[in-house]
């Protein structure tokens, strides 16, 4: 019996994927719940897993190419015996049986000779953060285990040197005695769009690939979903509201606490977060049934991916996660998101999106409201500014502009205006309940 296997849909947004690598080669044994390709969905790289038993034995779609969910990627043969029908299937045909999303079937013979598929879903799991082992199974990289079965080493033995202990190529060299030992875990990067309040000087700015002049360079699979969405967002009639907030009493605070690891960002979110407990109708979204209440703060930033497109990582339930755990979540996102291991629901949730261009040294800007959500607030850099005090004196404080993008079929200037208030007062007021 010869099973298809179709591209999943590994989001609920995805239409197409592009094959990151094949974990498994044409002849390769294949084990029920082993990873057989690694595929790119629009923001995260996936493990495709088969729940057959039996040998790989066409390769529809090569590493580097995309298909449609549902399109035929690879055949996987039951026997040995069948790998040479399989393939003479695909040279035939160049596909096999009728696409079923996200699906392997599984062809069986009938009282006629005809065969009839019997679905059986395909599971895509995003490789864990630690340890190098879960659910029972090895956490490498294509590289690596292509390696460990040429050097026959065995992976479950290894401890991963990659990230989140993920087993990588040095490490199976190291076990085969090629190499002194293994490289050293590489430093997480750190966020792109992270801190408001910061020296604008020293701001890591996401590094593009070299390309040449007069060059075309097609659009990655990220930036493939960032066009879709920014075009759906032309649909929604939007505003802009403004706001100038004073952050000496928030600076005051970051220097006391930055130590402990808590970040500017985290921070920026949990205010936003306490805030929107107020204000709920700008955790609110547009449904043609009426407006959609969330029943959580989940609060989403605007992270930059160094090879094009961006991400927004996802604080679930900021309002009700102390700062320190919300910073060291932030950390967590952040450094998974850049190797592409982030799950759907990780960056697909938030219900409300901060964007962040301020450590820039960027003085306000507008952001483009991502579908789906009601507001979004661009937050930009804070600047020693000249401000006249209630004694009528002269005074220097540090102060950010904000400007919030909102829905006008949710949200009206009144609603956002009031919240931009309530924002402000709890950062220039009351900062130390973000603390608590």
């Amino acid at each position: 019996m010869i099973n298809d296997i179709f591209m999943p849909a590994l989001s609920s947004t995805m239409t197409e994927g592009k094959i990151v690598s094949w974990v498994k080669e044409p002849g390769d044994r294949i084990e029920k719940g082993e990873t057989v390709v690694i595929v790119e969905s629009d923001k995260a790289d996936m493990d495709v897993e088969s729940f057959h038993e039996g040998y790989l034995a066409a390769i529809v779609v090569p590493a580097g190419e995309t298909a449609a969910v549902g399109d035929t990627i690879a055949l996987v043969a039951e026997t040995e015996a069948e790998i040479a029908e399989a393939q003479a299937k695909v040279g035939s045909s160049g596909s096999s049986a009728a696409p079923a999303p996200a699906q392997i079937s599984r062809e069986e013979g009938s009282s006629q000779g005809t065969t009839k598929p019997e679905p059986v879903a395909a599971t895509a799991v995003v490789e864990p953060d630690s340890p190098a082992r879960s659910n029972g199974r090895t956490i490498a990289s294509p590289r690596a285990r292509k390696l460990a079965k040429d050097l026959k080493v065995d992976l479950s033995t290894l401890k991963g040197s990659g990230p989140y202990g993920r087993i990588v190529a040095e490490d199976v060299e190291a076990a085969a005695g090629k190499v002194s030992a293994p490289k050293a875990p590489s430093t997480p990067a750190t966020p792109t769009l992270a801190p408001a309040v910061t020296d604008a000087s020293k701001a890591p700015v996401p590094v593009a690939p070299p390309v040449q002049p007069g060059q075309v360079v097609a659009l990655n699979t990220l930036q493939q979903a960032v066009v879709r969405n920014m075009n759906a967002s032309l649909q929604v009639p939007v505003f802009h509201v403004g706001y100038t907030i004073t952050t000496d009493s928030l600076d005051k605070l970051y220097q006391q606490i930055k130590s402990k690891g808590v970040t500017m960002t985290a921070l920026l979110a949990k205010a936003v977060a306490l805030t929107l407990q107020k204000h709920p109708i700008l955790n609110a979204f547009y449904t043609e049934q009426g407006i959609n209440y969330r029943s959580g703060i989940n609060v989403a930033i605007a992270v930059a991916m160094p090879d094009g497109g961006l991400i927004t990582p996802v604080l679930q339930n900021a309002d009700q996660v102390d700062i320190y755990s919300l910073s060291r979540t932030w950390k967590d996102l952040v450094d998974r998101s850049r190797s592409k291991q982030l799950q759907p629901e990780e960056y697909s949730t938030g219900g409300f999106t901060i964007s962040n261009l301020g450590m820039f040294g960027v003085d306000r800007f507008d952001a483009i409201l991502p579908p789906g959500q009601g507001a979004i607030l661009a937050v930009g850099a804070s600047h020693p500014q000249m401000v006249a005090t209630a004694d009528g004196m002269f005074g220097v404080k540090t102060q950010m502009q904000v400007n919030m993008t909102c829905d006008h079929r949710v949200i009206y200037g009144a609603q956002a205006a009031a919240f931009l208030q309530d924002l402000a007062k709890l950062i220039e007021m009351d900062v130390q309940s973000l603390t608590m």
